[in-house]
């Protein structure tokens, strides 16, 4: 019973509540803006603790990685929470009854439930995280649309590097869902 437990347990109820409150209903460039700027400061604010006096620049990559992982997973949270609860309880009650381990019959019983649920809805997550790459070109990180600008730019053919990065972006949706439909036919045998 502990995703049950997890739940029912006030702190992290708080805890998973608020992240996945402020991170969704706060702007993705935004969120990006914040680890960038505000991560520079805080490390720098850590840093003086410690008797270091000079500028800590947090590289791009880092930064970008890490703020689309957390925007990413405050979604993937609600995916996930959603799915757990859709299980229904009389099957972490059987699970009980037969006498399995914890261990087992979340492995074996309930988070193969749970990913036959949360698939589609992690599928569109991902679509967005993947979209979202972009709003990262902000920080300065060369990806795809950094690239494009940069292309456009130089060349002053932006109708074409546009197009290009928009072809791009296709491309790795389309192969991404082929995966997760894959995936999702896996996990919905039987159903």
């Amino acid at each position: 019973m502990m995703i049950q437990t997890i739940l029912k347990n006030k702190f992290f109820n708080l805890i998973g509540n608020s992240y996945t409150t402020v991170i969704r209903g706060v702007p993705e460039l935004l969120v990006i803006y914040l680890f960038f700027f505000g991560g520079s400061g805080a490390v720098m604010y850590v840093a003086k603790i410690f008797g270091y006096d000079g500028y800590i620049e947090i590289n791009a990559f880092i930064t970008g990685a890490i703020s689309i992982g957390v925007i990413s997973g405050a979604y993937s949270t609600e995916v996930f929470r959603g799915a757990v609860q859709s299980i229904n309880k009389g099957q972490f009650e059987a699970s009980e009854v037969l006498g399995f381990k914890k261990r087992i019959y979340y492995y074996k019983v309930i988070i193969p439930q749970m990913l036959r649920l949360a698939l589609p809805n992690i599928s569109n997550v991902w679509q967005i995280t993947l979209k979202d790459t972009s709003l990262i070109s902000v920080t300065g990180l060369v990806e795809i649309m950094r690239m494009s600008y940069i292309a456009a730019g130089s060349t002053r053919d932006p109708l074409f590097f546009y197009s290009f990065a928009a072809l791009l972006y296709l491309v790795l949706t389309f192969l991404s869902m082929k995966i997760l439909n894959k995936l999702e036919k896996n996990y919905s045998r039987g159903f």
